[in-house]
Parts: C-alpha cells; structure tokens; sequence
C-alpha cells in the first residue's frame, strides 16, 4: 500500500517576485500555493487542482498564519 505523502514547505521567492509562502503538497503533488508578496504587500492563493475542500483552504491558512510572519518586509526606499 502507497503511503500518503502530504507535506508543506515553507519557500521564499526573490526573482520575478519578493516574499515567502507555503506549498501544499498532497500525495506529492503540489495543489495549492499562498504567498505574501513584500514588494506588491499582497497576499495570494494559487491553486494547481480542481475540487480542493473547504477544510483543506482554511487549513492552508492556519498553517501560513502559524509559519510566515504577517507583517510585509518594509524596504528602505533609499536602497
């Protein structure tokens, strides 16, 4: 019997985007993202497959208020 693999990894993007989020995997497969985006001060969900439940978006979103900090990165605008 196949073991169920579901997983979150917490990821930062720097390139074409600037912020840190989650990725939610089930069984291996990447379903759904939730991103904090410093430089736009948004905050996003992609999500990769069809029919996600309920239960699973509102989990998704206690897990990024538990993992990744609220507040956006404020940048010096002299930088």
């Amino acid at each position: 019997m196949k073991e169920n693999k579901d997983r979150v990894i917490i990821a930062s993007d720097v390139n074409e985007r600037d912020g840190i989020g989650i990725e939610i995997y089930r069984n291996d497969e990447l379903i759904a993202e939730i991103f904090r985006d410093d430089t736009e001060k948004t905050r996003k969900t992609r999500i990769f497959k069809e029919n996600i439940s309920l239960e699973l978006i509102e989990e998704c979103i206690q897990t990024i208020k538990k993992e990744i900090p609220w507040e956006f990165i404020k940048y010096d605008e002299t930088d």
